[in-house]
């Protein structure tokens, strides 16, 4: 039987210097007695997984609205192959699998309903009354909007896991410290936090790719001119030049995958050498050290503006996408004038939250389907309550 005390003592021994150990966790907001089974960044991912928003996670939008498919990609099962990557890129690195495990469930907690399209609406809907951005949203539901434990809201997650949240940043992600006093002055997140970001861009496209092949809304003819897909799909079909389309297909997605994790490993293990780093405040000091070489990050580019203009805005993506911001602009619009139709608990935080506030918590915290039935009972007369 191994003890929180013996999983701290193998990290010591196992993981790298520069690696964020149990042990040297800056704490909670609130103290809690430690785990006796469990080290603190075990049971932050304990916590998440065990969550409210995590659950919900199953009918958030990635691309393709839920009820389109069951084979598509939800945001649960997009943060779900994060996560692999990110703990596969960790454990090579020798960096702490159990960190990198809770940032990696919990980076996309703070999604609204209808992926981006929500997150847009919202923006904009905020401007003026805090803003809206789904790091910081994430953050918000760790420490103050789930309600599980007696003594404190939220998760009270470790400030690791939680800088690993706010500090999330990919091409579409940008962080904003703005009254954040505790993460000030900004410096560079764990590298654990760092995996995630990639991880994130490797799944995404990959998936998202996939995904687009399947629903028809691209074609392996308008990949002809994509170098990465070029090279790994001209080896996929000889190798495999007598099985049908779609286990190439999958065997080329999981090429894609495979390559761009090696060559971030490479990468990143040849910058640790260069920049002499030897400890966690040696990456706290120094730029984003996880990153793609730079050959890897223009076949990245290049793959992701391809998807944004032939997927991403392929005119039927455009129409959901803008029939969700409708749906987000109706509701936010129709709880702001009559604050009565949200639910109890909801105008209860009227007393210390402003009105915006609360009804952007509200519609963020909905899934898709729960945001298009509520949608019904408001607009339409014969829906029942």
């Amino acid at each position: 039987m191994r003890t929180r005390e013996e999983f701290e003592k193998l990290e010591a021994k196992i993981l790298a210097p520069y690696a964020m150990k149990s042990v040297n966790a800056k704490g909670r907001k609130y103290s809690e007695k430690a785990a006796l089974y469990r080290t603190c960044y075990q049971r932050d991912r304990d916590r998440i997984i065990h969550c409210t928003a995590f659950r919900r996670l199953e009918y958030k939008t990635q691309v393709f609205v839920n009820h389109e498919g069951d084979y598509y990609r939800t945001r649960l099962t997009h943060t779900i192959e994060v996560n692999q990557i990110a703990r596969t890129i960790a454990r090579v690195l020798g960096l702490n699998e159990d960190l990198a495990d809770a940032i990696s469930l919990a980076h996309d907690i703070g999604h609204p309903p209808f992926g981006h399209a929500g997150g847009e609406e919202l923006a904009l809907l905020m401007k003026g009354h805090g803003g809206f951005e789904h790091n910081r949203q994430g953050l918000r539901v760790v420490d103050e909007l789930e309600e599980r434990y007696p003594g404190f809201k939220g998760l009270n997650l470790t400030f690791e896991a939680r800088e690993g949240i706010i500090k999330h940043t990919t091409s579409y992600d940008i962080p904003n410290l703005d009254g954040l006093s505790e993460f000030l002055p900004p410096s560079s997140p764990t590298l654990e936090a760092q995996v995630i970001n990639v991880a994130d861009e490797i799944a995404y496209n990959a998936h998202d790719l996939d995904d687009g092949l399947k629903a028809g809304y691209i074609t392996l003819n308008q990949l002809n001119g994509i170098t990465i897909w070029n090279k790994i799909w001209a080896e996929t079909k000889k190798k495999l030049i007598n099985e049908n389309e779609s286990l190439q297909i999958r065997n080329a997605i999981r090429k894609l995958i495979n390559c761009q994790t090696i060559d971030v490993i490479t990468y990143t293990t040849e910058k640790l050498r260069d920049l002499d780093i030897k400890s966690v405040a040696d990456v706290r000091s120094k730029p984003l050290i996880v990153k793609f070489s730079s050959h890897q990050t223009k076949l990245q580019s290049e793959l992701r503006d391809f998807l944004y203009n032939n997927l991403y805005f392929h005119y039927k993506v455009v129409k959901q996408r803008d029939k969700a911001k409708r749906y987000i602009k109706d509701l936010f619009n129709t709880y702001i004038s009559d604050l009565k139709q949200l639910p109890p608990d909801f105008v209860a935080r009227l007393k210390y939250t402003n009105k915006y506030r609360v009804v952007c918590d509200y519609i963020s915290g909905m899934t898709d389907r729960f945001a298009q039935d509520e949608y019904e009972r408001l607009f339409t007369p014969y829906t029942k309550m």
